[in-house]
């Protein structure tokens, strides 16, 4: 169970769970391409160690546990996933 970054980082794309995440999983990264043009901040389902590290470093409330993940943002599971190409 991964955690998923949902839509209320659109448009924010604050780093604090970049600095939190004690794997690296979370990108783009400020300093990488493809920052500026994304709309959000995506986690790798594969790479994420489901330590929730993240969560309260995220000052928008955007990420969840999957499991947790509200309804209305579901497809936000698949949006991550296809961000890193799974």
């Amino acid at each position: 169970m991964a955690y998923v970054i949902a839509e209320p980082c659109i448009g924010t794309k604050d780093t604090a769970c970049v600095d939190a995440c004690p794997v690296d999983c979370i990108h783009p990264k400020k300093d990488e391409d493809g920052h500026d043009g994304a709309d959000q901040l995506f986690i790798d389902p594969v790479e994420c160690i489901d330590c929730g590290a993240c969560v309260p470093a995220c000052p928008v409330s955007a990420i969840f546990a999957a499991d947790d993940l509200p309804e209305k943002w579901a497809h936000f599971t698949e949006k991550n996933a296809a961000h890193f190409g799974r």
